[in-house]
């Protein structure tokens, strides 16, 4: 059997959510800035990339994709009382970094790394949401391929770099990150982000 094929994908699109029928646009990659990514690491969503990766430079695409394939229900458990403690450096709490609607990058005891977005701060506790933004929700993605072709070994080296940790660290969260472009790689550099980290991005 051949070994797949690590393909060096480029699409421009908006990002919109859908709800009751209406959609609402929550996210864009321009021609100019696109989402980037190399198909076959888990960089961004599995059902995006399957979408797009049998598609050539020049076409055009418009699916959606429902809660289960994108970022899952949206989990009460994952919303989160800490104590405010926890974000003062000197004994000072971390204003500048801290504050309603902030998006902060939280690590667990095993070393695992993620994006928190702060709901409210109380004297004593800093409520953070844990789920994904886009978490229980149906996405509709539209936009073209701009570029889609087999990856070189310098591109695939690079990509293998980045997930290890090494330049400049996004796990290419769709930062949707972003050494893939700016708000589009997977590790939210999405950003995206981001935001989602990038939309794309896991």
């Amino acid at each position: 059997m051949d070994k797949p094929v690590n393909k060096y994908i480029a699409v421009s699109y908006k990002l919109y959510t859908v709800e009751d029928g209406e959609k609402h646009l929550v996210e864009e990659a321009k021609a100019e800035h696109p989402f980037q990514f190399i198909s076959g690491f888990g960089v961004t969503l599995d059902a995006f990339e399957r979408q797009v990766a049998s598609l050539e430079k020049g076409e055009e695409f418009d699916f959606e994709l429902g809660k289960d394939e994108a970022y899952g229900d949206y989990e009460d458990a994952h919303v989160l009382d800490l104590d405010r403690d926890m974000f003062c450096i000197n004994g000072h709490f971390d204003h500048e970094h801290i504050y309603k609607d902030a998006v902060v990058p939280l690590q667990n005891a095993d070393g695992n790394r993620f994006l928190g977005r702060v709901l409210d701060i109380t004297d004593s506790k800093v409520k953070i949401d844990l789920n994904h933004p886009l978490a229980g929700q149906t996405l509709n993605f539209r936009g073209c391929v701009l570029e889609s072709r087999e990856a070189t070994n310098e591109e695939i080296q690079g990509m293998l770099n980045r997930l290890s940790g090494e330049g400049c660290g996004c796990g290419c969260d769709h930062c949707g990150g972003d050494c893939c472009d700016g708000d589009n790689c997977g590790g939210d550099g999405h950003h995206h982000h981001d935001h989602h980290g990038g939309c794309c991005g896991r």
